[in-house]
């Protein structure tokens, strides 16, 4: 696990599993408040026992409270593990992705047990998601005595938002313009929605100054700019040349042409 502190009220915490982001924001605070601290959220979530474990003495290290809330940018398994690390604490999501967790119960738990057993992980206790709230979106969720802004994001999978700290003019995206990772369309033929979704993007990359993806390195805006050219190029080749259509020159991987082979197939 790494952590880098991309402002004072922004830490990014990295997974060495899949290279997930977490991110801790402590909302800032206006001069001659009761809570000189602040209030703390923690969006997303690293992957492994001992990662998740970490994040209490993490916080405290680096002098943050306690987060009050959880955020999740989608209901994917793999962004909605912060509460083994903060039992109790409410969860909040898109209502898109309240939604998606209602209608199908138990399917994060049941992918992350397939991924534990499959790479043999063991943990303390199993993944409750009883406290969830809904938020809608777009919208605004305070933060101390900041908001977060709250954007849609569909494409990907059915639901999810992104997120903007605009003191901080950083931008959680989910998983969006992935420097690791073509767009996978999860839900069978969603190219429309996902270049919905980019185009909504666009506008928010010229307000930030670092861009956090859910998988991958934090990057400035005009890398994930060019990002979303590569991804724009490669979803509409997708459409009209299927299984022909090239992938970004960096990401050719094994892995990627297995998600372009399940996209085409999405299509079909």
């Amino acid at each position: 696990m790494r952590a880098v502190s991309l402002h004072r009220d922004v830490i990014v915490v990295t997974s060495a599993l899949l290279q997930v982001n977490c991110v801790i924001v402590r909302g800032a605070v206006g001069e001659g408040a009761e809570n000189a601290e602040g209030e703390v959220f923690v969006i997303d979530s690293p992957v492994l026992p001992d990662e998740l474990d970490a994040l209490p003495a993490l916080l405290e290290q680096a002098h943050f409270p306690s987060p009050s809330g959880l955020l999740a940018t989608h209901g994917d398994w793999d962004h909605v593990l912060g509460p083994l690390a903060f039992p109790g604490v409410p969860l909040g999501c898109a209502e898109s992705t309240a939604e998606r967790l209602q209608s199908s119960p138990g399917e994060a738990q049941r992918e992350l047990r397939s991924f534990d057993e499959e790479l043999v992980i063991e943990r303390a206790r199993p993944l409750a998601l009883g406290a969830v709230q809904a938020l809608p979106v777009p919208g605004r969720c305070e933060i101390g005595d900041a908001e977060l802004e709250l954007h849609p994001t569909d494409g990907h999978t059915p639901d999810g938002m992104a997120i903007a700290i605009p003191w901080a003019r950083t931008l959680v995206l989910g998983d969006y313009l992935s420097p690791v990772e073509i767009p996978a369309l999860n839900d069978g033929n969603t190219i429309d929605a996902y270049f919905a979704t980019l185009e909504r993007l666009r506008p928010l990359l010229a307000h930030a100054e670092q861009v956090v993806p859910g998988h991958g390195a934090v990057m400035d805006s005009e890398r994930a700019l060019t990002l979303l050219h590569e991804d724009v190029t490669y979803l509409t080749e997708l459409g009209e040349r299927g299984a022909g259509a090239a992938l970004p020159e960096s990401r050719r991987s094994r892995q990627q042409r297995q998600i372009h082979a399940e996209n085409v197939q999405a299509l079909a």
